[in-house]
């Protein structure tokens, strides 16, 4: 019976805060933020971490309980977050996660493939969180998650966010157009509709080389079985080429009755911008990029982080993001798209250029570090 109490009383106290914001705490965040005050500048956190490593005051930490292989460079990975967290938030958004290797953190953003809510299915009261993360030839922390991070593990989190979303009430006729891991995100939309039983006429168009690269394959298949208003469309692009927008009128001539989400490649959303544009449906496409286009390069040079007193020295390819990142400077970051604006740095010296652009920003301008690198040597307010 006592260890029952004790079992209890620890997952209460593991159990994350699903109401915890920066404004507006609940009686519980004041009583352990009274408590890091009281015992400052020995936080609690220095104490709890012994106990259970997902408590702590100060940042979202989770630990990986799962992980799930989805393809031959694909996994799922289930994340039970700890105090702070909040489960409440719209399908499609992303999360930051830093995991630790070899002395540093990284830092990456993935989108949430679970649903607001979700709890593990072997244990109702235990709420979890997934992501997807695809190994990418020159992602490090990509091909770490996929190629042997172990169950237990414990990361840091960011809070969700992000634009790229599922509304409420959910349009009544929607368009899916993904490709390889931009399946993501809408994973999440999907899953969510399945749980409110809300599929009633939905078209998901996915692109894979293989059958064997479909993320979620198995799962897509059992969707289209279930639901007479879901239609999963597969498109091998191994043996059929890139799917062609033209062929919609034939395959699906409602299309432009549909409110549409794309997520892939970068080549594969011009093309859909500017198809949509060109039938003057641009309302209604919502899209979400997984990287930069580029269309400049900086100078290079030597960056320094004026706040930690660190420094590096950078090919004018690498964004001033990265390269404090790799410094081991805990920089501000979001989308890491330069959209949502999370990683707004003032420059103190120098100059930076803008990768998107060409346009160069001086001393005493504040820059997106995601989408910025180095015009020569330049300091940074971080």
């Amino acid at each position: 019976m006592v260890s029952k109490s004790v079992q209890g009383i620890r997952a209460w106290l593991e159990a994350p805060v699903a109401e915890a914001k920066v404004a507006g705490r609940t009686r519980l965040d004041a009583l352990r933020g009274a408590a890091a005050r009281v015992t400052t500048p020995l936080l609690p956190d220095d104490y709890l971490h012994l106990v259970n490593p997902l408590w702590s005051a100060r940042e979202l930490r989770g630990r990986i309980v799962d992980v799930r292989k989805e393809t031959a460079d694909a996994v799922t990975l289930v994340i039970k977050p700890g105090w702070g967290f909040d489960f409440k938030f719209t399908p499609g958004q992303y999360i930051g996660i830093g995991v630790l290797i070899d002395g540093r953190w990284h830092w990456r953003s993935y989108s949430l493939t679970s649903p607001p809510d979700w709890t593990d299915p072997d244990n109702r009261a235990k709420r979890v969180i997934s992501i997807a993360v695809k190994a990418m030839p020159e992602g490090f922390l990509s091909s770490h998650l996929v190629n042997g991070v172990p169950e237990g593990t414990v990361v840091r989190l960011a809070a969700p966010q992000g634009g790229f979303v599922l509304p409420e009430p959910t349009p009544a006729k929607v368009l899916f157009l993904t490709a390889g891991s931009g399946v993501t995100p809408v994973m999440g939309m999907l899953r969510t509709m399945d749980r409110r039983a809300n599929m009633s006429d939905v078209v998901h168009i996915h692109s894979a080389r293989t059958a064997e690269d479909v993320m979620f394959r198995d799962e897509l298949a059992e969707l289209n079985e279930k639901y007479a208003g879901f239609t999963s469309h597969v498109n091998l692009t191994g043996d059929r080429g890139k799917f062609a927008l033209s062929t919609l009128d034939e395959l699906y001539p409602d299309w432009r009755e549909r409110q549409t989400w794309a997520c892939g490649p970068l080549e594969m959303l011009n093309d859909i911008e500017n198809h949509w544009t060109a039938a003057g449906l641009a309302e209604n496409l919502h899209i979400e990029r997984f990287e930069v286009e580029r269309s400049a390069v900086g100078e290079g040079g030597t960056v320094t982080f004026a706040r930690t007193g660190r420094s590096a020295r950078v090919d004018g390819a690498t964004t001033l993001m990265q390269a404090g990142e790799d410094a081991g400077v805990r920089m501000p970051f979001g989308c890491r798209m330069g959209i949502c604006q999370t990683c707004v740095v003032a420059i103190t010296d120098g100059h930076a250029r803008d990768l998107r652009n060409g346009m160069e920003h001086q001393a005493g301008e504040k820059i997106q570090t995601c989408i910025s690198a180095a015009a020569g040597d330049c300091t940074l307010d971080v």
